[in-house]
């Protein structure tokens, strides 16, 4: 949403919004110009909007993240207003450009984000709409260097509320299909039938790229660590903290290509992306040091503190799998720590659906804390609470602490390395728990 509004602020709009929380990125909104209030109330809606009588000037943008009951969204809808969704708004701007779609229930923002720096590191201009900050940019929206007709659009293909098919991309790419949503689609069975769905929103004369084991075949190619496939990545080491893989596929080889981020995921996540560069006809020696140049995004095992010993990294992960591709990255680059996890669960659906999923990932840490269930856009479920995953869990270091008592433990208990993990409001604590970090050892980050 956010990159939404800096795209028709870019544009010379007026933009305005609405948000259940401040946060770092609203305030950067704000900032740049965006009115935004944290309130439900129809008073607090701009008057340039409530009391407009050129209503097919105005477009109302929400997130399917927004409840039924929202008093202001129901107002739009009620006054006739043109009210579209997000996913609706990205198709519109992509569908007469030249655009990638990047699916997947893990993997669509690092995958979208190393694309991205790719085309604008090698000089072929983009826009890209991120579903985080990108620290090579700073931003969740990358514009264009110039308004010109070969502009390249890469978006997040979103398979929440069946969003990604609204969309009718050049190249897709789909990285993964594991069960989640299931408040949407009842079964893993009907999200894939959805993700099939997707590959035939590919235009004619564009390009599938697929997981290999995701089993697409029609107008696709397919990518793989160390299985043959149209892309492979082999000869995959690690040092000094970095991967380094050699990518075999349809348009040549490129030797020891050098990514600055941790996880085996990551290196299938650069592999695509590699894919898509070559696919696109840039020079492998641009793609090559793209890779080695890209940063990585914000909450996307993003390690904020590493010195004298003491480790901190955040992440987003909010899905069994997704948190146990993180843990494994941190016991591969740091097999000697004691890793502390603090996990705050998203959504009581996902809770309940995947209770055994995230008590088995979260075996993995020796000690775990947990905080109570981020609602978002749900009312509470009876019976299911943090403390469902907690029984679960196998080890025996383990609480459910309130955001008061974390900050305390940060400030008096002794950690090696300290892993916050979810997508909810978790990300308030990172700010705070950075600092007292850097206060209790009285060192700066390196």
């Amino acid at each position: 949403m956010s990159a939404l509004a800096r795209y028709f602020k870019a544009n010379n709009k007026d933009v305005s919004g609405y948000d259940k929380v401040a946060t770092f990125l609203t305030s950067e909104l704000e900032s740049e110009g965006i009115k935004i209030h944290f309130q439900d109330s129809i008073n607090l809606i701009p008057a340039y909007i409530s009391d407009s009588l050129n209503k097919e000037n105005i477009l109302i943008i929400y997130t399917p993240a927004i409840p039924s009951d929202h008093s202001e969204l129901n107002f739009f809808k009620l006054n006739n207003y043109t009210v579209k969704k997000r996913s609706e708004v990205l198709g519109e701007i992509t569908k007469n450009e030249y655009s990638i779609a990047v699916a997947g229930t893990h993997g669509k923002t690092t995958t979208s984000s190393i694309i991205a720096h790719i085309l604008k590191f090698s000089g072929r201009d983009c826009t890209a709409f991120l579903g985080g900050i990108s620290k090579n940019y700073n931003t969740n929206f990358i514009l264009p260097d110039s308004i010109n007709e070969n502009v390249t659009i890469v978006v997040e293909a979103d398979e929440y509320d069946k969003s990604f098919l609204t969309l009718y991309p050049d190249i897709a790419v789909i990285t993964s299909m594991d069960a989640d949503h299931l408040d949407i689609y009842g079964d893993k069975k009907q999200l894939e039938e959805n993700f099939q769905k997707f590959s035939r929103h590919v235009k004619p004369s564009g390009k599938l790229f697929a997981k290999q084991d995701l089993g697409f075949t029609n107008n696709s190619y397919s990518y793989s660590i160390n299985k043959e496939a149209d892309f492979k990545a082999v000869n995959i080491n690690i040092k000094e903290h970095h991967y380094f893989f050699d990518l075999y596929g349809k348009f040549g080889i490129i030797k020891e290509l050098s990514l600055g981020l941790p996880g085996i995921h990551n290196v299938e996540n650069a592999l695509v992306a590699t894919a898509v560069g070559q696919y696109l006809g840039i020079e492998n020696g641009a793609i090559k040091e793209a890779v080695k140049s890209y940063s990585g995004v914000k909450r996307r095992f993003d390690l904020r503190f590493n010195s004298n010993g003491i480790i901190y990294i955040d992440d987003y992960a909010h899905h069994p799998e997704e948190i146990r591709a993180c843990i494994q990255s941190v016991k591969e680059l740091y097999p000697n720590k004691k890793i502390t996890g603090i996990f705050q669960p998203h959504l009581f659906s996902r809770t309940r659906d995947f209770v055994d999923g995230f008590a088995k990932s979260l075996s993995m840490v020796d000690e775990l804390i947990l905080m109570d269930i981020y609602p978002a856009r749900e009312l509470p479920i009876a019976g299911i609470t943090s403390a469902i995953i907690y029984d679960k869990v196998t080890i025996q270091n383990k609480r459910i602490l309130s955001d008061k008592q974390i900050i305390n433990e940060i400030e008096n208990g002794k950690f090696e390395l300290l892993l916050t993990l979810g997508a909810g409001d978790i990300d308030k604590l990172v700010e705070p728990i950075e600092t007292i970090i850097k206060e209790r050892f009285k060192i700066k980050n390196q």
